[in-house]
């Protein structure tokens, strides 16, 4: 059970440039109720993702079916398929009509953690969800939460319950060519996909 104080982002949050959202989020807590229960990790690890002037962005080449919503409005959840396996879960960010989303890629397990170790079929805790398609399988997050409303939703959203106390690190995203450093991540946390 959930005992902690909290307040759940807002709109205003999220409708900031992408790459102070991902740093933003950093510390904050993703909460997902299921089936009666609550489940809370603790973001860890981040990356954020721009429109057309960023060419790892799903959105670079314009709208499409699949990333319309990055279109839309800060503070939606924008899930998609990666690899035809794993379920990632994003956050959109900026305005209406300037797509932007940061990607959630690793969280410290915080509360109903035996649930999590369940739906992962797990009990190694450090590979519980440290990693992007990881902690949604732990969260049992998956594409019909796609375009859910986190300022709104009581099934899925993000809270901050204060805490600061970390240093973070900055380096390229994974996988992507382009060397930004838009990948955010609190150091030492041993939750990080890498450090």
């Amino acid at each position: 059970m959930l005992r902690m104080m909290f307040k759940r982002l807002g709109r205003d949050f999220y409708e900031r440039w992408a790459v102070d959202v991902a740093k933003d989020l950093l510390g904050k807590l993703l909460i997902r109720r299921i089936d009666g229960r609550v489940l809370v990790g603790r973001i860890v690890e981040v990356e954020a993702y721009r429109g057309s002037d960023d060419p790892a962005s799903h959105a670079y080449r314009g709208k499409t079916e699949r990333n319309k919503i990055m279109f839309d409005r800060g503070g939606l959840a924008y899930i998609y398929l990666a690899y035809g396996i794993h379920r990632l879960l994003n956050v959109t960010a900026e305005p209406p009509g300037r797509p932007a989303a940061v990607l959630i890629r690793a969280l410290e397990p915080i509360d109903g953690i035996e649930t999590m170790m369940r739906f992962r079929g797990t009990s190694d805790l450090r590979a519980l969800t440290s990693g992007p398609g990881k902690l949604t399988e732990a969260l049992k997050i998956g594409l019909e939460l796609n375009g859910l409303d986190l300022t709104m939703s009581d099934e899925l959203f993000i809270a901050d319950d204060g805490f600061k106390d970390f240093e973070m690190g900055s380096s390229p995203r994974i996988g992507v060519r382009d060397r930004r450093k838009w990948r955010f991540y609190i150091k030492g946390n041993g939750f990080v996909s890498r450090p």
